[in-house]
């Protein structure tokens, strides 16, 4: 065997760089770009998902529909017209809500008012009714229970 051939013979790299370093940039950089991507997907699916979770809103809404007096002038299907206006915060297994959110269903709109405290991951309210727009009725949905009185 010619030993002239072997040394005079290039590295693959050597023979192959023009097009392998792009290529190897854009996939280490594309790598990075998903990971980033996954990443940040990952965190804001679990805070939606702990939002949802404990989510008074969806829970006042669901009252609202079980409701026979709120379906009579709302309707069934009964869904936000907006975003809530107030406040929400929650720290840890405990939180505090009071605000107003429209509401619409395929008879009427309304506005919904949710007004409580979180403890131990559960919802306490101490209001929690709804307006109808036509009429200004004021629709109890807690059940006659005024449970933070009782704290």
């Amino acid at each position: 065997m010619d030993n002239r051939y072997s040394e005079n013979q290039k590295s693959w790299i050597a023979r192959n760089w023009p097009w392998a370093l792009p290529v190897g940039c854009c996939s280490g950089c594309l790598v990075l770009i998903l990971l980033f991507i996954f990443g940040v997907g990952a965190t804001i699916f679990g805070v939606v998902n702990n939002l949802v979770e404990l989510s008074p809103v969806e829970e006042a809404i669901e009252r609202a529909e079980d409701n026979e007096r709120v379906v009579e002038f709302i309707g069934y299907d009964i869904d936000t017209d907006g975003f809530p206006n107030g406040k929400i915060s929650i720290s840890n297994d405990d939180g505090e809500v009071d605000f107003r959110v429209p509401i619409k269903g395929d008879r009427g709109e309304g506005t919904l008012i949710v007004k409580g405290i979180r403890k131990d991951k559960k919802w306490i309210y101490e209001d929690l009714y709804v307006i109808i727009k036509e009429t200004n009725e004021r629709i109890n949905l807690l059940d006659s229970e005024k449970v933070l009185e009782s704290i």
